[in-house]
């Protein structure tokens, strides 16, 4: 097929009409009156060779092919968009623009909510969406990232695309502060026999796939699709989580719960900002990608810690960082 023989306003036709599945609503969407939509719509069928839209009573349903094409249409029209509004130029003071990044709750509280301080000091204009990570992320990260601004993932969940890098965290674990099978050190024996509390997702599969590794397999009592309720479901219980570090000390006093050092070589956590390579020399993306790496630079240096270490707390933590071999805990308020 030679893409330079097709009409691309049919892309737009052909969107609008398997989404209205009304020739008349169709037209009326993207500005055509409702005999240009009809020969739209049979320029389409011939091309296709399928009817797309069949009539079933007094309406039009789908058909198989154009139920397929539903949502590949609107990937390619949301491709389409982001390549004809990219920029040769871009000044952040004066420009108005809405950047759509996809994004655990982690990711968002960790840096996301740092991101959206600096935008807002630097560029006004600037919207930034922040939407949660779906379930296939592995499959779907080619069309997720064509259609996205970019993706907050860490490194060994998804490859094959350029990424910005951010901040590295490390793994933890949460042990309630009443627990009575763990002391002043979590063990593996420990993570062996007690129940976990789980992210649901594959977010987290290299510091699981490093478990299984080491012959544990996690006996799974409750799972959720937040990394921030986690603390809660651990607190009274005798369940354990793994979460990550700096997401953990700014949860810190939620919920009665003791943040305690893996008892062995955790792999690191590398986050960073996956995106397509069709926003490569999008200026405003360009900007996007630096105030990403500055503000990730940032979390690391330490500033994105400010919300756990502010003025007004009665106890200072000891920084798991710095904490020797022989006193790896690190308390909540009361022990």
């Amino acid at each position: 097929m030679n893409l330079a023989s097709l009409d691309l306003n049919l892309v737009v036709a052909l969107r609008a009409l398997l989404e209205e599945r009304n020739v008349t609503r169709a037209g009326r969407r993207i500005g055509l009156s409702q005999p240009a939509t009809s020969a739209a719509l049979a320029r389409l069928r011939r091309h296709f060779d399928d009817e797309l839209l069949a009539r079933v009573g007094g309406h039009y349903e789908l058909t198989a092919l154009g139920q397929v094409l539903l949502d590949r249409t609107s990937t390619a029209c949301d491709l389409l968009e982001r390549l004809f509004t990219s920029r040769a130029d871009f000044d952040p003071a004066l420009e108005e623009r809405e950047f759509t990044i996809v994004s655990s709750d982690y990711a968002v509280t960790v840096f996301g909510a740092a991101l959206a301080r600096t935008v807002h000091e630097e560029a006004p204009g600037i919207r930034l969406r922040f939407t949660q990570t779906p379930p296939g992320i592995v499959e779907q990260a080619g069309t997720l990232l064509s259609t996205t601004d970019g993706v907050l993932m860490p490194h060994g969940i998804i490859s094959g695309f350029p990424a910005t890098e951010l901040y590295q965290d490390r793994w933890v674990f949460l042990v309630a502060d009443d627990n009575p099978d763990v002391g002043d050190h979590i063990t593996l024996d420990d993570l062996a026999r007690l129940p976990w509390v789980t992210y649901q997702r594959t977010y987290d599969a290299p510091a699981v796939r490093q478990l299984g590794m080491l012959g544990i397999e996690p006996r799974v009592e409750v799972s959720a699709d937040s990394f921030t309720v986690l603390p809660f479901l651990v607190a009274g219980t005798r369940r354990i989580a793994l979460v990550q570090e700096l997401l953990a000390r700014r949860l810190h006093g939620i919920a009665p719960v003791r943040i305690m050092k893996a008892p062995y070589e955790a792999v690191p956590l590398q986050e960073a900002l996956w995106w397509h390579p069709v926003h490569t020399h999008d200026a405003a993306h360009s900007w996007l990608r630096e105030t990403a790496a500055r503000v990730g630079a940032s979390v690391n240096s330490g500033a994105g810690r400010q919300d756990v270490e502010g003025a007004g707390r009665q106890v200072v933590q000891q920084d798991i960082h710095g904490a020797d071999e022989g006193d790896p805990a690190v308390r909540s308020p009361g022990d």
